[in-house]
């Protein structure tokens, strides 16, 4: 993921988890919070529940990997951050762009597609 949609410090992490709209899936949790920037930022976490480094490391490649086809069709001005769930280790990209898409979808957050 380009450095320019990372979103890293932890006060906009907290921001985001806090005062964020949150959407679920089995695989991932999505948060979405309004950005006073006119980009788009994505930042993604693993927590202890995901398992050992190895996991969690993992987790969080599946993730960045599977974003960074969603980022130019985001609706700009918007910071989400994503956090995997226990199960996400074992799935494998195709399981997880179709997450999060599914959630994407959900939020309203992709922009509407004119390639017919």
């Amino acid at each position: 993921m380009k450095r320019d949609f990372r979103l890293t410090g932890s006060a906009d992490i907290k921001r985001v988890r806090l005062s964020g709209k949150s959407y679920a899936h089995p695989l991932v949790m999505l948060y979405v919070a309004a950005s006073d920037q006119p980009g788009r930022r994505v930042g993604v976490s693993a927590g202890l529940a995901v398992g050992n480094a190895v996991k969690r490391n993992r987790a969080k490649r599946l993730l960045r990997a599977a974003i960074k086809d969603f980022v130019p069709q985001i609706r700009p001005g918007t910071d989400l951050l994503l956090i995997a769930r226990a199960p996400l280790p074992q799935a494998d990209l195709l399981r997880t762009r179709e997450a999060l898409s599914a959630l994407l979808i959900r939020a309203g957050l992709l922009l509407p597609s004119y390639d017919d």
